[in-house]
This record gives structure tokens, C-alpha cells and sequence, in this order.
């Protein structure tokens, strides 16, 4: 078994439930006592959080890129980063790391190219849901378009992640609201709603919108780091 390594501790709610998945996952196909190997490079959300708001995007670049190749030298033998927003400075992983890097939106481009959806609402903080680092992924890659929120509703599901879901909190109020935003991306021609943010997940679950495919990018980038490390060699 290959050793996963996790860049994590953006935030410690999404790193704890990557642990759990994998370990989960992997005892399920392996059964026994088998887990995950895995090597969790934390980080300082406080640092995060900080470069987030005040788009710092530079030094969290320098700040991301050094842990990821403190998790290599630590002894993973590939990688992946817990969080979408952070994927924004991530784009030179394959020129620094000689372990291979996946993209957390790959899996989920996989997946939605699977059931042969073109057009998709997305959720997650607002820097993956206004920049287009992720969404020229998807088109580019996927040929899949991405939609977005209005700015009002864009404000919200934001607040609601880091005010909210990365320190634990779950209220059936704001999983109406997402339940709301969700659906008015359907009513503008979203085929389904990828959650983007790996602690969306915990809010907002297939219950909640019947109506609709709901793309978790948490779970789909477990699987896909559990199907590169269960692989021969």
C-alpha cells in the first residue's frame, strides 16, 4: 500500500473526515484491520484563512508549496490538499514534487462526464466560486460549464463555511439556505450542484435536494487517492 500523503488543516474538519474516509474506504475493500497509510501535513488555518481574505495569494503559495514538499521528504508517496480554494496556488505541484499530485477537481470531472452531465452549479467559498482557476478545469478538461451564485448569495454560502462549517457548526438554517441557492442554480439550467468545499458535505447531503445530483468533492478525491495507492506497482 502506497502511502497517502494529506495536506491538511484547511480546515481540521475537512482533514479529519478525509482520515476517516479513507480508513473506512479502505478497511471496506480490504476488510480485516487494514486502514489507510496515510501522512497528514498539517497546516495553520489561521494562516489560511488570513491569506483567503486578504488575497495573499503569493505567500500562500510559498507557505503551501514548502508543506507540500515537506510531505514528500516525510515519505508520501502521492498527494492530496483537502481543500478547493487552496488549489488555486497548487498549479505547479507536477514541476516541484516527484510523487504525483491529485487535482480535487478531476475526480469530480470524472465523475459528472460519467453520468454525462454538461452544465453544473457549484458551491464553496467565494474564490472557487468567482475565479476561474477551477472553472477553466472543468471546461477545459471536462468540457463541463460551471455555474455560479449571484454575489448576494455567493456572500452567504462563504459565511456560512468559515463561520460555520470549518469550526464544526451545523444549523438547519443554513442548510436551508444552501437547500435555496441550490435550487436557484437549477432553475437557471444546472444539471446537478458540485460541493465545493470539502465540508459542504457535512451541511448539505442527497436528502436535502432529491431533485438533483450532488457532486461531493471530498468523497470523490478519497476514492481516487484509494484507487492510486491500492495499486500494484
Amino acid at each position: 500500500m502506497k502511502t497517502i500523503g494529506i495536506l491538511g488543516g484547511m480546515s481540521n474538519q475537512a482533514t479529519s473526515e478525509y482520515y476517516r474516509m479513507i480508513n473506512e474506504k479502505v478497511n471496506q475493500r480490504l476488510g480485516g484491520w487494514e486502514i489507510g497509510e496515510t501522512l497528514i501535513q498539517g497546516v495553520n488555518f489561521g494562516n489560511i484563512e488570513y491569506y483567503v481574505r486578504n488575497e495573499r495569494w503569493d505567500e500562500a503559495r510559498e507557505y503551501i508549496e514548502k508543506k507540500a514538499i515537506d510531505a514528500e521528504k516525510g515519505g508520501a508517496d502521492l498527494l492530496i490538499c483537502v481543500s478547493n480554494t487552496m488549489h488555486c496556488v497548487l498549479d505547479r505541484m507536477e514541476e516541484i514534487l516527484s510523487i504525483p499530485f491529485i487535482h480535487i477537481s478531476d475526480p469530480t470531472g470524472q465523475a459528472i462526464n460519467k453520468v454525462g452531465l454538461k452544465k453544473v452549479g457549484i458551491l464553496g467559498t467565494k474564490p472557487v466560486m468567482e475565479a476561474s482557476y477551477i472553472r477553466d478545469r472543468f471546461k477545459t478538461k471536462f468540457d463541463i460549464e460551471l455555474l455560479s451564485p449571484n454575489e448576494q448569495d455567493q456572500v452567504l454560502v462563504d459565511q456560512i463555511i468559515f463561520d460555520e462549517l470549518v469550526k464544526g457548526k451545523i444549523s438547519l438554517e443554513s442548510k436551508q439556505q444552501y437547500v435555496d441557492i441550490s435550487r436557484k442554480l437549477l432553475e437557471q439550467g444546472a444539471q446537478g450542484i458540485i460541493l465545493g468545499c470539502t465540508e459542504i458535505f457535512l451541511l448539505l447531503t442527497p436528502e436535502d435536494l432529491p431533485e438533483a445530483p450532488l457532486f461531493n468533492t471530498t468523497e470523490l478525491h478519497v476514492e481516487s487517492a484509494i484507487e492510486l495507492a491500492l495499486k500494484p506497482k
